[in-house]
């Protein structure tokens, strides 16, 4: 997964032609170190999406703008449109982050 260092960077990634899924975290987080151990396998699950790795330290203007007020936390977007969110402060299972990208391809 790449890691997005910038706003440009980011407006970048939601032009891509895939759905876009914003992974939002930070190395201090450790819930978002429990998500490092099983998310590359949820990210080979889910080919038709692009991943990404924002960290509200850096992109702190975004995160306010995405409404991030807890992380790990994810946001889907699809032609620059967001499709759907899964953001709370809470520790999310591989099962919910899965669920949650059905429920977004669903949509798309």
């Amino acid at each position: 997964m790449n890691q997005l260092h910038t706003l440009e960077e980011a407006q970048n990634a939601l032009n891509g032609e895939k759905p876009v899924v914003f992974v939002w975290s930070s190395a201090w987080c450790p819930d978002c170190l429990y998500l490092d151990t099983f998310v590359d396998r949820i990210i080979a699950a889910s080919p038709d999406f692009d991943f990404f790795k924002l960290t509200p330290d850096e992109l702190g203007e975004l995160a306010e703008q995405q409404g991030i007020l807890g992380i790990p936390s994810f946001t889907v977007f699809r032609n620059g449109k967001e499709i759907g969110r899964f953001v709370s402060k809470l520790r999310k299972t591989p099962e919910e982050i899965q669920n949650f990208l059905n429920t977004c391809k669903e949509a798309n």
